[in-house]
């Protein structure tokens, strides 16, 4: 422990001698050099971020917690600590403020989701039950709900006759998300939903055929294909997006897709995109009974977070703005 200790220390001393000969060298702080020779995007806000964050000084160390109204202030507090005429270097002040902008945005962004993640179902609640009826008709526009109390909550995917008791585990998060999905991309949803309930085999390869023995094939072709509820995997899937968020894994995609703070409808788009990806996975996994469900679910998520480690991620490029982001 002790080695340990002493190796962290004796690490953080050469890189702030090899910060302060970079300079030196170059004239340059390493927050010009970061925003210099660094694309925008994730690899320049994430740069950025680790910069601030492990400084010495108060002030950058803080800098990434601010409020987004005291960014403006907080640039102009920084460029004076580092010694940086704007007037000389006018492009190093926008950059460092769109970098902070979605360094802030996405702590805020967390904040937000938390809460609706803790705000639980409230049937007594006219706004809630409005959100969960609009999420019946957007899903089933063609068939009317015969009560608020009723088995037809099955046919999107609830477990029981009333849905609030599903949504104990991510609260209105789960509901928020559902509703988006159905609203906002409703052909795929209702498509997604009407294939969670009439499953269809994939068409397997000739080369995966040449992998069965010949009782593994008979076997293989009379299965039928396993679906899943709707609402519940749904719900679930906003699990995995909640995680992937509050551990930093979905700053690669947000810092690329979002040119300034990222919002609630990043993260909903996200979701989106996360139901559409795990349709086709199921349907590629055809798993044997809906038991393997945790297995497939885990593997998904290793997927995803191998994708978001690329720095360059994108998880929904219809989404993406990085043409025109303004941190350049």
């Amino acid at each position: 422990m002790l080695i340990q200790v002493c190796l962290y220390f004796y690490c953080k001393f050469l890189w702030r001698c090899l910060k302060f000969v970079m300079r030196k060298l170059t004239g340059r702080c390493e927050l010009q050099r970061i925003c210099y020779n660094t694309k925008p995007g994730a690899s320049r806000t994430m740069k950025i971020e680790t910069s601030l964050r492990d400084s010495k000084s108060k002030l950058l160390q803080t800098s990434v917690s601010v409020h987004p109204d005291a960014i403006e202030k907080t640039i102009e507090d920084i460029m004076e600590l580092k010694k940086i005429n704007p007037d000389i270097n006018p492009q190093l002040g926008i950059s460092l403020q769109a970098c902070l902008l979605q360094i802030v945005g996405y702590r805020n962004l967390i904040a937000d989701v938390e809460k609706l993640r803790r705000e639980p179902y409230d049937s007594d609640n006219p706004q809630h039950e409005e959100m969960l009826l609009k999420l019946w008709k957007f899903l089933k526009p063609n068939t009317p709900l015969e009560s608020r109390i009723s088995k037809q909550w099955c046919e999107i995917g609830f477990q029981g006759d009333d849905p609030k008791t599903d949504f104990r585990g991510m609260g209105l998060l789960g509901l928020y998300n559902l509703q988006y999905f159905a609203e906002r991309d409703a052909a795929a949803a209702q498509q997604v939903l009407s294939d969670s309930l009439h499953p269809k085999c994939r068409d397997i390869t000739k080369e995966e055929i040449s992998k069965f023995s010949k009782a593994e094939w008979e076997k293989k072709r009379m299965d039928k294909a396993i679906g899943y509820s709707f609402a519940i995997v749904g719900i679930n899937i906003t699990d995995l997006a909640y995680n992937l968020l509050v551990s930093g894994a979905l700053k690669t995609h947000f810092y690329n897709i979002a040119p300034e703070a990222p919002t609630l409808s990043h993260f909903q788009q996200t979701f989106c995109y996360l139901m559409h990806e795990f349709h086709k996975f199921w349907i590629e996994e055809d798993p044997m009974d809906i038991m393997e469900f945790n297995r497939v679910r885990e593997k998904f998520r290793k997927r995803i977070i191998k994708q978001l480690q690329n720095p360059d991620m994108a998880l929904c490029p219809h989404f993406a703005a990085s043409e025109g982001l303004i941190n350049m």
